[in-house]
């Protein structure tokens, strides 16, 4: 239930009331504990990373074809060879970055990892059979229980085994952003939107749930009620105090509230910007139109993000559990200047011509993945974006002279750097290098409750 503001417009839509997550409640003190102490932490877009789980396409990009690739919620065919190349030099990045071994988690090796618990493997199974029960999975539980962690892995990406028994494979587990979403300490696991990715919503349960890496967060996990849906894509961490959240495609309005309420609950979070964007493929995500960059710089997707819509719902607890405070802004620009007290430039996709900014929103343009403030890296093609980068000051460079230059040295002082990856191939897929990584571990932030 909202309370409104009178005087900042109607909420165009009513919201139905929503069962409780199934974690309880901690106080609203839960992460003042430094990020060095903490198993997983992201408090601003922006702060250093230090540790982001991705998944380099594998035997299920194969099995994408011209018979299932719209049913896999794909608009082409991807080279899975040159995919996995080009995905593979954004990894290089992030551990040339980061600096550290562990800097880059393979959920094909947590999931693995896991499975060498049975059950791990008995829970995956039994959740196979309760979220897809017109697959009769449950036929086969025996069968699917006799199987080795190595077989068990194949079956879940490929949807293939020695079993007579087949499914879809899920390609779309490339972009792991998806999947969850850290807020402070605590992890919000997805609800897939789309029977497609219905499998991964479960992989990252399980993984969750059993693997030794998240042994000490199980009191911080957050799982939705079943009947709304949620994708991390959806959601961005402007500081300690402020997120955003996109009421989507693929996140539903009882999602942002479930989320909002979680959060409110659980974490330190006190506002939350829902953004109401068009329910279509081109801006699935909100992070598709919309991502930080540098403290007080976005790159932003301007006929959605910049014109007078009333799209954006700032949401504040009334103090009552399913209740909020409602106001709507215009805009998302002046909401997030008056919730962090900072003047923000918004860069534009595309640069200044509409056709542009279509042409290069679609491939990305605006989906930035923020490896440290003011460092950030895109696809090489959209090259009127990172004209409109370089007019704002970041130095543009390819990824592979980026890692040739940096080869471990720090990055100097304040110069911004906006990174190109080629991406010819995983931009076919999609979505761009935020959609393609899950940070579950940055530095404190540098800037607080004063936003990214």
């Amino acid at each position: 239930m909202f309370r409104q503001s009178p005087f900042l417009g109607r909420l165009p839509f009513l919201c139905q009331s929503l069962t409780p997550v199934t974690t309880p409640a901690s106080p609203n003190t839960a992460d003042r504990t430094t990020s060095a102490t903490l198993p997983v932490h992201v408090s601003s877009e922006l702060a250093r990373l230090r540790q982001v789980v991705v998944h380099t396409p594998g035997e299920e990009m194969r099995l994408v074809s011209p018979e299932n690739h719209a049913e896999l919620l794909f608009d082409d065919i991807l080279f899975t060879e040159r995919a996995q190349e080009e995905h593979q030099v954004m990894c290089r990045l992030f551990t040339e970055v980061v600096g550290t071994p562990d800097a880059v988690l393979q959920i094909s090796t947590l999931l693995r990892e896991a499975f060498e618990r049975e059950d791990a493997r008995h829970e995956f199974i039994a959740l196979l059979a309760e979220r897809q029960p017109q697959r009769n999975f449950e036929a086969y539980e025996r069968e699917l229980k006799q199987l080795s962690p190595d077989e068990l892995l194949t079956f879940a990406f490929t949807g293939r085994s020695s079993l007579p028994l087949t499914t879809n494979p899920i390609p779309n587990l490339l972009f792991t952003r998806d999947l969850s979403a850290v807020v402070g300490k605590h992890i919000i696991l997805s609800h897939a939107a789309t029977m497609a990715r219905a499998r991964e919503s479960i992989i990252i349960r399980v993984i969750m749930h059993h693997h030794p890496r998240f042994a000490d967060v199980q009191d911080c996990l957050i799982e939705l009620p079943p009947h709304v849906s949620f994708e991390g894509g959806d959601l961005l961490v402007a500081s300690d105090k402020v997120v955003l959240i996109g009421q989507s495609e693929r996140t539903s309005l009882g999602g942002v509230m479930a989320v909002t309420e979680a959060l409110m609950q659980r974490t330190s979070i006190e506002h939350v910007l829902m953004v109401n964007l068009p329910k279509a493929r081109y801006c699935m995500h909100l992070d598709t139109v919309f991502t930080f960059a540098a403290p007080g710089e976005c790159v932003v997707f301007p006929p959605i993000i910049e014109q007078d819509r009333q799209n954006v719902m700032h949401l504040t607890s009334t103090g009552e559990p399913g209740q909020f405070n409602m106001e709507v802004w215009p805009n998302l620009k002046p909401a997030l200047e008056a919730l962090t007290g900072r003047d923000f430039t918004f860069i534009h996709c595309g640069g200044e011509e509409l056709v542009n900014q279509q042409r290069e929103q679609w491939t990305d343009g605006a989906n930035l993945f923020a490896l440290a403030p003011g460092l950030v890296v895109g696809y090489e093609r959209n090259s009127l974006t990172y004209d409109a980068l370089r007019d704002h000051g970041y130095h543009v460079v390819e990824a592979e002279n980026f890692l040739a230059y940096h080869d471990g040295n720090p990055i100097g002082g304040d110069r911004k750097v906006a990174i190109q990856l080629r991406g010819h191939e995983l931009s076919r897929g999609r979505g761009g290098p935020r959609c393609m990584t899950m940070p579950i571990l940055r530095q404190a932030a540098n800037v607080s409750s004063n936003g990214a």
